[in-house]
């Protein structure tokens, strides 16, 4: 899996994200790797009709109805998303919340990615099985150095906690994910995946890099 977050990135603002995502179709069909896609949230409709997974970059524990200005999942599977990260670390919320929606985009059969910033997470979110947790060190995310080479001992042991909790969870890496050699070193380490933003994102020319990460990959 190699899920691209968009975050709210000015070079993908109003009919960008739609040149954005149809070069990520493009080089998940050519390479065989899956990518999906996180756009900024008022965006999704925009390309909800793409031909790889479009995910949420944040939801709500809160009810279909008069809940204003709330993201609500039910309402997003009818817009056809995928899915959604849960708890990044520039939108924290709170364990409880955390577990709630996990249980939510299950029963809707929806794709949850948990992020955590440490191995103790990893192990706590772990046991709630979401389809991914997604590890990402706080320091180090848009900082250009990969939590690959810098913290490799972290993702190893992020990996263990992963297999531990015994079901079908997988980890993702993230965090200073820039070049090829740090998606393939994160790969190498166990991760069966990358969540990535900025350097994807704030690259010259999209296609070129994303084709550099997905070979990468496989």
């Amino acid at each position: 899996m190699f899920v691209i977050n968009c975050k709210n990135y000015e070079e993908v603002a109003g009919k960008e994200i739609i040149k954005f995502v149809r070069t990520a179709e493009k080089i998940s069909k050519k390479y065989n790797v899956r990518i999906a896609i996180s756009p900024p949230q008022h965006l999704i409709g925009l390309v909800a009709d793409s031909s790889i997974p479009i995910f949420a970059q944040h939801v709500d524990d809160s009810k279909v109805g008069s809940t204003t200005g709330y993201v609500i999942p039910e309402l997003l599977k009818k817009s056809r998303v995928s899915g959604s990260l849960i708890n990044h670390s520039e939108h924290r919320i709170p364990g409880s919340e955390i577990q709630k929606l996990v249980l939510k985009l299950k029963e809707l059969k929806m794709t949850s990615i948990v992020c955590v910033k440490d191995v103790a997470e990893v192990k706590k979110y772990s046991k709630l099985n979401p389809d991914y947790i997604a590890i990402e060190p706080p320091e180090l995310i848009g900082s250009g150095k990969a939590v690959s080479k810098e913290k490799p001992e972290m993702i190893e042991k992020a990996v263990k906690a992963v297999e531990s909790a015994k079901n079908n969870t997988k980890l993702l890496c993230g965090a200073g994910i820039v070049s090829g050699q740090d998606v393939a070193k994160a790969i190498e380490l166990g991760s069966k995946g990358i969540l990535v933003a900025s350097g994807i994102v704030k690259a010259k020319d999209w296609g070129k890099i994303m084709s550099e990460f997905a070979k990468s990959m496989a």
